[in-house]
């Protein structure tokens, strides 16, 4: 089934006035995460697994960490307002023992880990101090120097997860340190997918978005299943959608989105529930269509079939449904080369591959985007005017290294924010 983009080199508009920005879009599919979320039972997740998982309660620290103050350095244990000669109490702390209290004018030798004594508030390192006669001499230093102080950490009744939150590797290292062996998450939001097109569902094309829907499902921590193709024929096309919103959290849909006689996704969303909005202002990707399937308890997400601009939209519009983010870290880098930009009022997904150029520096002036598809670049679809319509088709662009979201031409060496295609995958 043939995908316009609505470029100017071809497709119906229909009217830009409608449109959601990319950003009001993705704003809206957030508000529905809410809902999806509520849906999902509740289950125990170990801290090797929680990668992607979404928190289902908040966690509150139920003690200090740490409980006790402790050497951070290899030392002597000090009153740091105290001047200097110190008496040197006789034998060692290490972090197996508890402490003993050290009296005004007195030090005592400690090892990194150790507990700090009571009457000490610092450690004076051992390569700053010196002791002769059994009086310590060393560096001034403040109260807290090479101090791992009491709850300095994590203060006990500290919130410091919110329920909904989604958690990453990193978490287990605070989670494990609370003492938490396994966390309540949410189930994994389950989503199939179905891709729609009767050159597909006779083999005469291949399908080259459902693999790709499917991987960014789980790599935003959410379990996708491709659920096979569907021909143009609007029946088949409401029942399989209504069947696997019966199914799954979410239904994806490829193809089928722009206002071809044979595009029926839209018209069988409206028979089934909401259409939320359809179309946003962005290039390549604009026919994106989110609707809300209530008496299924599902959300449907339509994704038009061009594999570059299914992509650009999916990570930047349907993403925070999984993810429950809509940020873009970006990289500062020089562009190579102008781009013009074929209508104004979207924002363009520029496709740009990164280099060094040749500096040993990693500076943003010595960072060289290219536009991957512009004349030259090694992909040649376009001269100097950006062409979302044809490049939105070429497969070979998904070797950029990520994308500059632009709403104004770009002109050669100027500097622009490059969203690495890691942040949104």
């Amino acid at each position: 089934m043939t995908e316009s983009d609505g470029s100017a080199t071809g497709g119906a508009d229909h009217g830009h006035d409608d449109m959601l920005t990319w950003r009001a879009g993705a704003e809206r599919v957030l508000t529905l995460r809410e809902r999806v979320l509520d849906r999902l039972d509740t289950e125990e997740c170990s801290l090797d697994s929680i990668a992607g998982r979404t928190l289902s309660e908040p966690i509150v620290a139920e003690a200090d960490s740490p409980p006790e103050s402790f050497a951070t350095m290899d030392g002597y244990a000090i009153d740091a307002t105290e001047s200097y000669p110190l008496i040197v109490h006789e034998g060692d702390v290490f972090p197996e023992d508890t402490a003993p209290a050290i009296e005004a004018g007195e030090a005592i030798p400690i090892a990194t880990g150790a507990p700090l004594p009571a009457g000490a508030n610092a450690v004076l390192k051992r390569e700053e101090a010196t002791v002769e006669d059994g009086e310590l001499t060393g560096t001034a230093i403040e109260p807290g120097t090479y101090v791992y102080a009491k709850a300095s950490n994590v203060a006990a009744g500290e919130t410091l997860f919110a329920s909904g939150d989604r958690l990453s590797p990193k978490d287990a290292i605070l989670l494990g340190d609370l003492g938490r062996e396994t966390v309540p998450v949410k189930a994994r939001i389950t989503a199939g997918v179905l891709a729609t097109g009767t050159e597909i569902h006779e083999g005469r094309s291949q399908d080259l978005d459902s693999p790709m829907l499917a991987g960014l499902v789980r790599s935003w921590g959410g379990e996708a299943t491709y659920e096979g193709s569907v021909p143009d024929d609007r029946d088949q096309v409401v029942d399989r959608i209504a069947a696997l919103a019966d199914r799954y959290d979410v239904v994806i849909t490829t193809g089928g989105t722009s206002v071809g006689k044979k595009d029926y996704v839209i018209s069988a969303l409206e028979e089934l529930g909401d259409v939320l909005f359809h179309r946003v202002k962005l290039r390549p990707g604009k026919p994106i269509a989110v609707a809300d399937l209530p008496e299924h308890d599902a959300v449907a997400l339509a994704i038009p079939g061009k594999p570059i601009g299914a992509h650009a939209v999916t990570t930047l519009v349907a993403r925070p449904l999984f993810s429950g983010d809509i940020s873009l870290p970006s990289m500062s880098a020089r562009i190579d080369a102008d781009v013009e930009l074929p209508v104004e009022g979207f924002a363009y997904a520029i496709p740009v591959t990164i280099a060094n150029d040749g500096t040993l520096t990693n500076d943003a002036a010595n960072r060289v985007a290219t536009p991957l598809g512009q004349t030259g670049s090694g992909l040649s679809v376009y001269d100097r005017t950006f062409n979302p319509s044809v490049l939105s088709s070429s497969t070979r662009a998904s070797r950029a290294d990520g994308f500059v979201l632009t709403e104004s031409g770009l002109s050669a060496d100027e500097s622009v924010d490059v969203v690495p295609y890691p942040v949104v995958e």
